[in-house]
């Protein structure tokens, strides 16, 4: 029997309620638990209790939970203050380390600064404790998918964390996923739905409260003959048929987690597959199917995707599998920094930016040229560790942290040389508002390698790229 003060839960309800604007979430009060001694054989019985608690405080406004949490603080276990240095410890690792990985989704055509905060615990955890990292592009969406990205990702992942242990493109697996969707159909724990409409995935898209449908009634034989039926060209068009995961739990009140999709048809040309598939697996089904083959043992991802991971967790425990360990990250929300792939690309046609390469966009190449090193985020994600909290930055606070780890890095780098500026100088700098300026300096650039950093005085530094035609980009003073 579970003996947890229900006031301690209270209070750690309260309090995780307080920092995230007036709603608590049931995982974020089960985790500081661990620490009071709660056991893993004893979370499925304290669950409903803490669900219980979760929901009274959830129906309190703002101003009441802080005036109870000053009641209760005194049920909160001071925690111990760890090395900002490092990394918190993660649980249950593996003598031959941890498996983990990034997901950056195809939409996107290049690593933004987002990206990295995102993917560097993942990083650190496996350069820490060693195992595997590994690198998939979500590309089974054809309408949202970047050429680019095939590219660029592999390539500024290597830059920016330097362990990746292999790399893919969903898209690359498709047969591995069909496999995966029989499997589950003949377990009798997906079904071919036809009689409502598909429904978006992303994350950026409200569930409705929806019927349950008598799809859900079909034998396995009807719905591997439905399957069959999506997959042939002469069978169900768009829009008809969709696959969904049966959901055990039919009166969830999180409609996000009532008979989800998993599968649905699409005909829009893929850009690296064509017309070869006409039914793309969608991101739930990929992401467990990976995590389920690559065995993957900790995950780390934003706390957007806390419905996600709820209905790849349904999957793995359907197919009676051990879940990795989960946490969650809050997001950097950036007040005048723009990262939207979207927004930017109209920004550019408005001709606000130059171009992807444009200086002042917060890209992983745009970084690199301009001589930041990857342990300068690594400081600052070292720093944060494992918050779910959101922070909100200015671009100005940013670069100001950035910089600052960034110089402790180069300084002892950097090739030191004259700068005096004039309009008509040899040397020419591309600086953060994009513009150029030109001065004399007593460099001899044939001696200089890619990447090289210059510190110039009387105004800082810059990186060396010799293929490019503005080769100095300016860093940080």
């Amino acid at each position: 029997m579970v003996t947890i003060n229900p006031d301690k839960i209270k209070a750690y309800a309260l309090k995780n309620a307080v920092e995230h604007e007036g709603k608590c979430q049931a995982s974020s009060v089960l985790s500081p638990l661990f620490n009071e001694g709660l056991k893993k054989e004893n979370v499925k019985e304290i669950m409903p209790k803490i669900n219980e608690i979760v929901s009274k405080v959830n129906k309190l406004s703002l101003e009441e939970q802080k005036k109870e949490l000053d009641k209760l603080e005194k049920f909160l276990s001071h925690r111990v203050v760890r090395d900002i240095n490092e990394m918190p410890e993660l649980e249950d690792v593996p003598k031959t380390g941890v498996i983990m990985r990034i997901s950056p989704s195809a939409s996107a055509s290049r690593f933004h600064i987002g990206h990295i905060f995102t993917g560097m615990p993942s990083c650190l955890y496996v350069k820490k404790y060693g195992g595997k990292f590994y690198l998939r592009i979500e590309d089974t969406n054809p309408e949202k998918t970047s050429p680019e990205c095939y590219d660029s990702f592999p390539k500024e992942a290597e830059w920016i964390f330097g362990n990746i242990t292999s790399g893919y493109a969903q898209s690359d697996r498709m047969q591995k996923y069909y496999d995966f969707i029989e499997d589950l159909i003949k377990k009798n724990l997906a079904f071919v739905c036809t009689c409502q409409k598909e429904e978006e995935e992303g994350e950026e898209s409200i569930p409705q409260p929806r019927k349950i449908c008598d799809c859900r009634k079909n034998s396995v034989k009807d719905n591997q003959d439905k399957w069959q039926k999506m997959l042939d060209k002469k069978g169900f068009k768009p829009g008809e048929a969709v696959l969904r995961f049966k959901s055990k739990d039919v009166n969830n009140n999180n409609p996000a987690l009532i008979d989800f999709p998993l599968a649905r048809i699409n005909l829009t040309s893929h850009p690296r597959q064509g017309k070869k598939y006409r039914v793309w697996p969608l991101m739930n089904l990929c992401v467990t199917y990976d995590d389920i083959e690559q065995k993957c043992t900790h995950i780390i991802r934003g706390k957007e995707h806390a419905d996600n991971a709820k209905r790849q967790e349904m999957i793995f425990e359907a197919l009676k599998i051990k879940l990795p360990h989960t946490y969650f990250l809050g997001r950097y929300k950036f007040t005048d920094l723009e990262i939207s792939k979207t927004k930017i690309g109209e920004r550019i046609k408005k001709g606000e930016f130059s171009g992807w390469d444009d200086i002042r966009l917060p890209l992983a190449r745009n970084f690199k040229r301009r001589g930041y090193q990857p342990e300068a985020f690594a400081k600052m994600v070292k720093q944060r560790g494992l918050s779910e909290v959101d922070k909100v930055m200015a671009k100005e606070d940013l670069f100001q942290v950035l910089d600052n780890f960034n110089r402790e890095l180069i300084k002892e780098l950097a090739i030191k040389v004259s700068f005096e500026q004039n309009k008509k100088g040899k040397i020419e700098i591309l600086m953060p508002d994009a513009q150029i300026i030109k001065g004399n300096s007593d460099l001899d650039s044939k001696k200089l390698k890619e990447g090289q950093i210059i510190y110039f005085s009387g105004l800082g530094y810059a990186g060396y790229n010799p293929q490019e035609k503005i080769k100095f980009w300016f860093c940080h003073k």
